[in-house]
């Protein structure tokens, strides 16, 4: 793959896909009068197309290549993560819709504001902020990688190429551009991955049902190991990080929150939550499934892989190897279009964060027109940021396990949100104190597994950067922010009985959506 150079077709068909792109941001910049319309799109979406951007939004090039990379590595424990989605929302999607359309404006944190105060609402949005910017950069970094490795182009070049083209898209195009472009971009990802799969079969000798049995004849496919320990990573690991990272990406992260606010009704964005994530869970399981296959494929067939390679890397040189011309275009238009119709939600939800949780509160009395400028200076800013920190894991050399990282990184920067959108609606005796006593428990505890469990230095001089010895961290990190949701539930719901009780409004708990299904209002 050194040195790659792609066929002129190929060139035109990624070219074509960048010019559609650019054509959605022009195409709906008119619109963007209010900051309404730029980040809710004025709440006149259909359900099925916010639920396809509710897709497009939850798969990026990490699930085009690194899902891959995994299924050809390891086997399909990771997917447990996503299988824990339409398990939690099955219980919650019916409250929480509703809930955040009559509480909120436009950040999902404002709730956090209303049942406990400003401090909860900082919290929740700087752990947003950080938790994407750590994403928005890895997946920047791993798309460049990969394009770099299949055309031969600088990897730089690539991220400032793609980063600048999703913050002209986001910029001018807003959260209506964002969306209707996901659309687009999700059924070319589902095409993408549709023919990277027939392709394989069709190369592979038996087909399927070679694939499948010398696959589990390996243990490539399975979900375990199915012991019951939180050192290493098992499958009940990643059962129980799945059902928080659930409660969190469905309940608190404004991504999703701010597609609920776009739909038309109430039922509609419940139709939209539950679309989406019957989509994304299906193309988690192809991608997941193409990595399997290329390690049949590459088992079966007299085909030789490079000395070498990383696995993360084995799909796309499958892609510039194996594929004709034409096809490659597709799939790489189709692994474009996943990093954006991913990072552009995450800017656009950025500058949504800045402007209603920092901005409105710094400049009560701004206009309308002066936030919508300071949105779309927002976005320039969380781009630009975006690009800096993908060309920092380049100086950095950064290029191994990017979903793991991903992963471990989400847990971390959650730091105890999901615990406390918990406390909030199922604890009417959690108050803002107790509240308040539970954050600082939780940042010390991130603080302490954090120290003790990471290590510094090279070689011999390599060291924990706090040894407490027999009291050191020693769980798998993905636990970490399981663990982190826990204390800052348990600690606050405890804390909050040493606080006078405050009444707390019957359309912030579960215990309001309770009552007006009893009176039959819903």
């Amino acid at each position: 793959m050194n040195g790659a150079s792609l066929h002129f077709i190929d060139y035109l068909i990624i070219v074509l896909s960048l010019i559609v792109t650019f054509w959605f941001g022009v195409r709906f910049s008119k619109k963007n009068t209010s900051t309404d319309q730029y980040f809710a799109a004025g709440g006149n979406i259909p359900a099925w197309a916010v639920g396809m951007s509710i897709f497009a939004t939850l798969i990026s090039s990490v699930t085009f290549l690194a899902y891959p990379g995994e299924g050809y590595k390891s086997n399909w424990i990771l997917l447990i993560q996503g299988f824990m989605v339409p398990v939690v929302l099955l219980f919650s999607i019916r409250f929480i819709v509703p809930l955040y359309r009559n509480v909120i404006g436009l950040s999902a944190y404002e709730y956090f504001e209303k049942r406990f105060g400003y401090l909860a609402r900082v919290y929740g949005s700087l752990g947003f902020i950080f938790a994407h910017f750590s994403k928005m950069g890895s997946v920047l970094f791993l798309l460049a990688l990969a394009l770099s490795s299949m055309t031969g182009v600088d990897t730089l070049t690539i991220i400032w190429i793609i980063g600048i083209a999703i913050v002209f898209i986001t910029l001018f195009g807003g959260m209506e551009a964002v969306i209707w472009l996901d659309v687009i971009q999700g059924f070319l990802l589902i095409l993408g991955g549709i023919v990277a799969i027939v392709v394989i079969l069709l190369k592979t000798d038996g087909g399927l049902g070679a694939i499948v049995n010398y696959a589990v004849d390996r243990d490539k496919i399975g979900f375990g190991p199915y012991d019951f320990d939180f050192v290493n990573l098992t499958f009940w690991v990643m059962v129980i990080n799945g059902v928080f990272y659930a409660i969190q990406k469905y309940g608190a992260d404004q991504t999703i929150v701010q597609r609920y606010l776009t739909a038309k009704s109430d039922k509609d964005a419940i139709k939209a939550a539950v679309l989406g994530i019957g989509i994304t869970v299906p193309v988690w399981i192809a991608f997941m499934f193409i990595g399997t296959a290329l390690f049949s494929f590459y088992g079966l067939n007299p085909v030789e892989l490079p000395q070498g390679i990383k696995s993360d890397a084995v799909f796309p040189h499958f892609i510039t190897t194996q594929l004709p011309p034409g096809l490659i275009g597709l799939i790489l238009s189709a692994l474009i279009a996943a990093a954006i119709s991913s990072l552009d939600a995450d800017l656009n939800c950025l500058a949504a964060v800045g402007v209603d949780d920092y901005y409105k509160r710094l400049y009560p009395k701004s206009s309308g027109m002066d936030q919508l400028r300071m949105g779309k200076i927002l976005v320039v800013v969380a781009g630009l940021a975006a690009i800096l920190v993908a060309s920092f894991y380049v100086f950095a050399g950064e290029n191994d396990g990017i979903l793991s990282t991903v992963f471990m990184l989400y847990a971390i920067f959650s730091g105890g949100i999901a615990g406390m959108l918990l406390l909030g609606l199922f604890v009417n005796r959690a108050n803002k104190k107790g509240l308040n006593v539970g954050l600082v428990a939780c940042i010390l505890f991130t603080g302490y597994a954090l120290l003790t469990s990471t290590s510094t230095g090279n070689g011999a001089g390599r060291h924990l950067l706090l040894d407490m010895g027999s009291y050191n961290y020693t769980h798998h990190k993905y636990m970490l922010g399981v663990y982190s949701h826990l204390v800052l539930f348990f600690v606050g719901w405890i804390a909050s009985y040493f606080f006078p009780k405050t009444e707390v409004p019957n359309n912030l708990t579960y215990y309001g959506y309770l009552e007006k299904k009893r009176k039959g209002l819903i």
